[in-house]
């Protein structure tokens, strides 16, 4: 019986393995991955701090006991190196596997900016358990520390660092916090519940250089000011890894391209979470992610499925300044109607007809999360 590989232990991964093990328990289920294997939340990496939560605690299980629930064998500190598509192949730290069917889901690596000066190399970016250890530990005994990026991310660990009593510091070019995801005012907002928490903003300007100072860093801004700091945290964005398969011959654009079925270019090899690209669609969120396994395991198992987005608002987690946002598809035509409030901002955005295409709230306003939800057609259908 052929063996399925699933490459990759995030939420991906595992919950690709999971749903299949639901579906089918005999077939021989091998998962790869470079790091130790345990089974986290990602998502809560971003507001560990001023909880508390060390790597140990956010670890819910281990590589073994992970293989044990699904029957099957994980190996973990191994590296992809190759795959072989029409040999049914991949080398995996110089070994040579062979696969009935190969899932990738290897994630998206963090963007990382080419600046100049002699610390450009000491930014830390959180993407995995490893660097949260790694960014706990830097920050253990420092108060200062200094967010590049204002998105998603940036924001949450702004919030969360704040919470532990850090002096915090945000530059991002764009002038208003989450700019692809909120309208403008909805943004300022942010801001300035933000600010109100310690955070301090240093918004339409970019970081130009780091170098070291004393004991930390001096960060000089596009607008020619200086920043010191301890510690400095980048969280610009995520690139889908799509290097292997590229040179696998797999198509790829900005992920992996990938059908409703998750099946990519090559067949028998499928892709989903940060590395895949459905019809245009790249989401790294959870609860794409949880469909994609679902409808993948069933195509695994025998029984191709199509994966379908229902409407997914994304939760932002700043408790300073609850938000909850569903975006427009990009490329639709129409525009925000704003209301905002001193406690409350909802703003719909409305295509030419009058329906409803997105939305974002924040504060109160976010009581209206299920009511918006069940207006918005399906991302995916």
């Amino acid at each position: 019986m052929a063996t399925v590989v699933i490459v990759g232990t995030g939420l991906g991964g595992y919950t690709v393995a999971r749903e299949f093990r639901k579906l089918d328990r005999e077939t021989p289920l091998l998962m790869v991955t470079a790091d130790s294997g345990e089974f986290y939340s990602k998502p809560m990496l971003s507001n560990a701090l001023a909880s508390g939560k060390t790597p140990e605690t956010l670890a819910n299980a281990e590589a073994k006991q992970m293989a044990d629930r699904l029957q099957a064998d994980i190996r973990t500190q191994v590296t992809l190196q190759a795959i072989d598509p029409i040999a049914h192949s991949m080398a995996v730290s110089g070994e040579r596997l062979t696969y009935g069917k190969l899932v990738l889901a290897v994630g998206a690596d963090p963007v990382r900016l080419d600046l100049a000066g002699d610390a450009a190399h000491a930014m830390l970016s959180v993407n995995d358990l490893r660097d949260y250890a790694r960014f706990r530990e830097a920050v253990s005994a420092r108060r200062r520390v200094a967010i590049m990026g204002a998105g998603l991310i940036g924001c949450e660990f702004a919030n969360d660092l704040c919470g532990a009593g850090y002096s915090v510091d945000v530059i991002d070019p764009a002038t208003w916090p989450l700019p692809r995801l909120l309208p403008p005012q909805a943004g300022e907002s942010m801001q300035r519940a933000l600010a109100g928490a310690g955070v301090h903003w240093h918004l339409g300007r970019a970081v130009d250089r780091v170098d070291k100072c004393n004991r930390g860093y001096r960060l000089q801004l596009s607008d020619g000011s200086n920043l010191e700091t301890d510690v400095v945290l980048s969280a610009i964005g995520l690139r889908p890894r799509t290097d292997l398969a590229r040179q696998a011959g797999l198509s790829t654009n900005r992920g992996v391209f990938v059908s409703r079925s998750l099946q990519s270019s090559a067949a028998d090899v499928y892709a989903l979470g940060d590395c895949a690209e459905v019809e245009g669609l790249v989401l790294p969120y959870v609860m794409p992610i949880m469909q994609a396994g679902r409808a993948l395991a069933a195509t695994l198992a025998g029984e191709e499925t199509a994966v379908t987005y229902p409407a997914m608002p994304v939760v932002v987690k700043t408790p300073a300044w609850p938000t909850v946002v569903a975006p427009p598809p990009a490329g639709t035509d129409g525009q925000w109607e704003v209301r905002s409030e001193s406690t409350a901002v909802r703003a719909l955005f409305r295509d030419a007809s009058g329906s409803l295409k997105g939305f974002a709230l924040g504060g109160q306003a976010i009581a209206e999360k299920n009511a918006l939800t069940r207006e918005l057609p399906p991302l995916l259908g």
